[in-house]
């Protein structure tokens, strides 16, 4: 692991109708992701939005 996923395990990750993941970005807690992705998804589009946390070794569920 590096210092950026020991201090950033937190992903906002975006699927798209198609069905595409794609990380939206990476933060310190949780809180701070949730509030991102409640943002996001709050405007309206079809896109999902989620938290995932970093797993031990750095991968993450989406594509980067």
């Amino acid at each position: 692991m590096n210092d950026s996923t020991i201090t950033l395990p937190w992903l906002v990750i975006r699927e798209d109708d198609n069905g595409n993941r794609y990380r939206v970005g990476r933060y310190a807690t949780r809180a701070e992701a949730q509030k991102i992705a409640d943002s996001l998804d709050g405007r309206g589009h079809k896109q999902l939005y989620w938290v995932e946390r970093l797993g031990q070794n750095g991968q993450g569920g989406a594509h980067d």
